[in-house]
């Protein structure tokens, strides 16, 4: 995965990951419950970074981010103190 953005120190850029609106069991979930944990797939990491790599996806606190735009795409950038835990 490539990305226009270099991210610097412990910053990891991120593409978000949409919420499951649908059980296992096949029970839509309404809007509100739908908003359960914050995952994203890391594009990019800086040279400070030193557990998580390009390709992990991440839980990260949902507070701590700066969103951005270039051109269509939309990326997440998140200090590596603010992920939770990789999913494997």
């Amino acid at each position: 995965m490539s990305t226009p953005l270099q991210p610097l120190g412990d910053y990891v850029v991120a593409v978000g990951e949409e919420a499951e609106t649908k059980t296992a069991s096949g029970i839509y979930l309404p809007e509100k419950a739908a908003e359960k944990p914050k995952t994203a797939k890391v594009a990019a990491v800086g040279p400070a970074v030193k557990q998580i790599k390009v390709g992990d996806r991440i839980v990260y606190k949902s507070f701590s981010t700066t969103e951005v735009k270039v051109g269509k795409d939309e990326y997440i950038l998140v200090e590596e103190k603010d992920v939770l835990a990789t999913v494997k």
